[in-house]
């Protein structure tokens, strides 16, 4: 059994979900400017429509009934609420989101609410975007009208989502907005994110009232090809303090790993890092978000499978480092499927940093799912993958980890980034033509798990019915 109180969920975030990107007063995003680069995003695909969540939430809110979420976990769209980054709010935005809050709670689900998942107003971007000092200080003013407009009905508030990817996939290896190939600038803007997140804090704090402020990290386990191996050992000293410490460290205790900086030293001299900065990315957290899919195995030389890494590097001053396979079972992304992993990240936070309640805001798998002669989606690989994880985060709670929610990823299938609508992570299928929505049957046992709130839990794969399809107009 898992504890009383424990939160399901699911999970969004506003541009690969909403569409709409021109009505009601929306401004342009670094990902609208991104995905008209050529070469940049499968197909040249775009969120402009999305799975056209803007117009049909009310319709996804009934699904998010009918499969017993108790919370669902979005973003709001800054460009939405306010085009330029400043200055004047977007009432029409704004009022989408209190309508959306209103209706989530109508039907018994906590909004759980991520200020900022990449899509940053283009405006901000033309003057520097989060390499600008100033962002941070915009960042935070936003945050505070926000938490303004939905804190009486919001507990729960995270700052950002995986800002290493903003940081580093953004401003490093190109492949994510706004599409930069600068080291230098991926470090400044790391810094920044960290920075605008504690401001942002701050802000909301001071306000009053019962929040809980948290943020949302993709920390993975990090492993070697060769274990005796000391080149492999250093590889994954680098890639660890890239990708875990280099955010849990400010974070947590105040301080950027000494080793990541002496790494970094013929890229930048840190001159970024102001006096305060530090106790401001330091302010105290009242919860953790985790972002799980994988662990990352790591080597200095190539390993016999194919490497992982091409283009321009995303770890700055250790680009040599290559990246493989351990040769199990793969996700549609070629991600491994490790749930140990999992286990393995749960005792390391527990060890090395403050006993905060987790929440694993982030996990699942991409596969090829395509609606079956019978009408349903039998995603079975998916029910395995959902399921070998969450015994994991069972198993860590019986052993004393306060982890108090799952939300899985995604709740419908959307606009994967980078890989435009070539990936489907969803619980709930989506016709990306007609937007039409069927839940799949990961969907239905997820919706078993709930309902008993236990593992093992009877297999309602078959048990949907023709409640799961689920008709709706035509895309515009």
């Amino acid at each position: 059994m898992f504890p009383q109180g424990f939160l399901w969920g699911a999970a969004t975030s506003a541009y690969q979900i909403e569409g709409a990107l021109g009505e009601d007063g929306r401004g342009p995003s670094t990902w609208d400017t991104f995905c008209r680069q050529p070469g940049k995003v499968y197909r040249c695909e775009a969120g402009a429509v999305a799975v056209d969540h803007y117009h049909r939430y009310a319709e996804d809110i009934e699904i998010m009934a009918r499969l017993g979420l108790s919370a669902y976990r979005f973003s709001i769209a800054w460009p939405r609420v306010q085009p330029d980054g400043t200055g004047e709010f977007n009432r029409r935005g704004l009022d989408f989101y209190d309508r959306l809050v209103d209706g989530l709670l109508d039907r018994g689900i906590a909004p759980f609410v991520t200020l900022h998942h990449w899509d940053l107003p283009q405006a901000l971007q033309d003057r520097g975007g989060w390499a600008n000092r100033t962002t941070t200080e915009h960042f935070a003013r936003y945050a505070e009208r926000m938490h303004s407009l939905l804190a009486d009905r919001v507990r729960y508030w995270a700052t950002l989502n995986e800002p290493w990817c903003q940081a580093f996939q953004g401003h490093s290896a190109g492949t994510h907005a706004p599409g930069l190939t600068d080291p230098a600038t991926s470090l400044r803007v790391l810094h920044h994110l960290l920075l605008g997140h504690g401001l942002a804090v701050q802000a909301m704090r001071a306000r009053g009232g019962d929040s809980q402020f948290s943020i949302a990290l993709n920390v993975e386990p990090v492993r070697p090809v060769r274990p005796d191996d000391p080149g492999d050992r250093d590889a994954v000293r680098r890639v660890d303090g890239l990708l875990n410490r280099v955010f849990c460290e400010p974070l947590f205790h105040g301080r950027y790993p000494d080793d990541v900086r002496e790494d970094t030293a013929a890229i930048t001299n840190w001159d970024f890092v102001r006096d305060g900065d530090l106790a401001d990315i330091a302010t105290p957290l009242d919860a953790l978000g985790l972002n799980y899919y994988r662990p990352q195995i790591v080597t200095t030389e190539h390993p016999d499978t194919e490497p992982v890494q091409s283009g321009p590097s995303m770890w700055p001053g250790s680009d040599f480092v290559r990246f493989a396979r351990r040769g199990g079972p793969l996700t549609d992304f070629g991600w491994d499927i490790d749930p140990h992993g999992l286990r393995e990240l749960l005792a390391r936070l527990r060890k090395d940093y403050p006993p905060l309640p987790l929440y694993i805001t982030e996990n699942g798998a991409a596969f090829d799912d395509e609606v079956g002669a019978d009408g349903r989606v039998h995603d079975r690989a998916r029910i395995d993958y959902m399921d070998a994880h969450l015994r994991v985060v069972h198993e860590a709670i019986s052993s004393g980890v306060d982890l108090r929610g799952y939300f899985a990823w995604s709740l419908l299938d959307n606009f994967e980034w980078a890989a435009g609508y070539s990936k489907r992570f969803g619980i709930v299928h989506v016709d990306f033509g007609t937007h039409r929505r069927v839940i799949k049957d990961s969907g239905w046992w997820y919706r078993g798990l709930i309902a008993g709130s236990r593992l093992p839990v009877v297999d309602l794969a078959v048990d949907g019915g023709d409640d799961d399809l689920l008709d709706g107009p035509a895309s515009a």
